[in-house]
C-alpha cells in the first residue's frame, strides 16, 4: 500500500495494523459459547457477578500472525441477555498506564483493548471498539475491509454502552510494579440495529467477534509514560496480540474473526458448538479471493480461471468442492454449491460474501 494513503488512514482515525497483507496461513479461527445471564450484570470493573464465575475463560491470547507467544497473558469471557452482550478482560500488565483521554481519539496510540463484530458474518458493515485503561472508547462503523475501499464512519458512537476499567496497581504511576487491568463492558444489542423492528439479539446463533490486545514498549519522559522510540526517533511497532490469530498483522479480514455462539442455556449448563460445514467452504472462498487480489497486483490483470490461483486441496470434510469463478463485465463472482446445505455461496470481486 502506498504510504501516503497508510498515513491518511491513521490520520483520519483507522486502526489499521500494519501492511503485511494476503499472506494465507492455515488459521482455523476460535470459537467460543456465550451463555445468557438470568440477571443483568453490574459493570463495575470488578467481575464479582456470580454469572462471570460460572462461566470459562478463553484460550490466552496469541500474536497476531500465530507465530509467536505474547509477553503478558490476556482472557475474556463473554455472557448475553436480551439487552447486552457482555464482555469481560483480564490484561496482564506491569505498567498500566494511559493520557487520552477525548473519545473517539486513536486510541491504539495508548495500550488499549479492542472489539470488532461482524453480525451477520458477510465481512461487510461491521463495528470496531477500542478502550485503553483510563476507560477512554473509541467506537467506529466500517462499511468493509480497507482492502476493498471503504468508508469508515468514527462519529459513529455506541449509545448506551457500558464499560468499567479496575486497575490492579497504579496507574501511570513508573515507581511500582503493576499486576494489570480489568475492562468490563455491557455492548447493547440496539447499538448494531439496521432498523426499528430489527430483532438482532442472537439467540442460538452465532456472530463473527475477534479481540485484539495493542500494547507498545513505553519509556519515560520527564517522569511519564510514553511510546518508546529508536535511535533515529521512530516509534517502535507496537504488539498486536489476539483471541482468533489472523496469520497476517491485519485486524480487517473478517472472514478469518473468531465465533461467538450465544445459547440460550444459563451459566453452568453445558451447550456444544460446532462450526458449521458451510462456514469452512467460506474460508476457502475467501482464501481463493485473497488469491485472486494477489494475483491481479503481480499481472495487472484478472485470472481468467481458478487454477491460475495455485490453490490446492478442495476437500472439506470429506466432501470435494467445485468452486468456478465468473468474469463478466462488473468485474468476478467466485462461487460454489454446497454439499452440505445446497446453498449457493458466494463471494464477490469487491469482498462482499453472499449466499442463496
Amino acid at each position: 500500500m502506498d504510504s501516503k494513503v497508510l498515513c491518511l488512514l491513521v490520520l483520519i482515525g483507522v486502526s489499521f495494523l500494519g501492511c503485511a497483507q494476503n499472506r494465507d496461513a492455515p488459521i482455523v479461527p476460535e470459537s467460543y459459547v456465550a451463555y445468557k445471564t438470568p440477571e443483568p450484570l453490574i459493570i463495575d470493573g470488578e467481575d464479582a457477578d456470580e454469572a462471570w464465575g460460572r462461566v470459562a475463560w478463553t484460550e490466552p491470547f496469541v500474536d497476531i500472525e500465530g507465530i509467536k507467544k505474547p509477553k503478558y497473558k490476556t482472557r475474556v469471557k463473554m455472557l448475553w441477555d436480551d439487552t447486552y452482550f457482555y464482555i469481560l478482560a483480564h490484561l496482564e500488565e506491569p505498567h498500566v498506564w494511559g493520557n487520552l483521554v477525548k473519545r473517539d481519539t486513536i486510541i491504539f496510540h495508548n495500550n488499549d483493548f479492542e472489539v470488532f463484530i461482524d453480525p451477520d458474518s458477510d465481512t461487510y458493515n461491521y463495528y470496531e471498539l477500542e478502550v485503553n485503561a483510563l476507560n477512554t472508547p473509541w467506537d467506529l462503523f466500517l462499511s468493509k475491509p480497507y482492502r476493498d475501499g471503504n468508508v469508515v464512519l468514527n462519529d459513529w458512537n455506541i449509545t448506551g454502552l457500558k464499560s468499567a476499567v479496575k486497575v490492579n496497581g497504579t496507574i501511570n504511576d513508573p515507581t511500582d510494579v503493576d499486576k494489570g487491568w480489568v475492562l468490563e463492558m455491557a455492548i447493547p444489542w440496539e447499538a448494531y440495529k439496521k432498523g426499528y423492528y430489527h430483532n438482532n439479539v442472537p439467540k442460538d446463533t452465532f456472530w463473527r467477534v475477534n479481540f485484539s490486545r495493542v500494547n507498545w514498549d513505553f519509556e519515560l519522559v520527564d517522569g511519564e509514560y510514553q511510546r518508546k522510540k529508536n535511535d533515529q526517533g521512530r516509534l517502535l511497532h507496537e504488539y498486536n496480540w489476539v483471541w482468533s490469530a489472523m496469520g497476517v498483522i491485519n485486524m480487517h479480514e473478517p472472514e478469518k474473526w473468531g465465533y461467538v455462539y450465544f445459547s440460550s442455556k444459563e451459566p453452568g449448563d453445558k451447550e456444544v458448538f460446532a462450526i458449521p460445514s458451510d462456514e469452512k467452504i467460506k474460508w476457502k472462498l475467501f482464501e481463493l479471493y485473497r488469491a485472486q487480489k494477489a494475483y491481479f497486483e503481480t499481472n495487472g490483470k484478472w485470472a481468467d480461471s481458478l487454477d491460475d490461483l495455485q490453490i490446492g486441496n478442495r476437500v472439506i470434510e470429506g466432501k470435494v468442492i467445485s468452486p468456478t469463478l465468473e468474469n463478466h463485465s462488473q468485474g468476478w463472482n467466485i462461487m460454489v454449491d454446497s454439499p452440505f446445505s445446497g446453498k449457493r455461496l458466494i463471494v464477490k470481486e469487491d469482498g462482499e460474501f453472499i449466499e442463496k
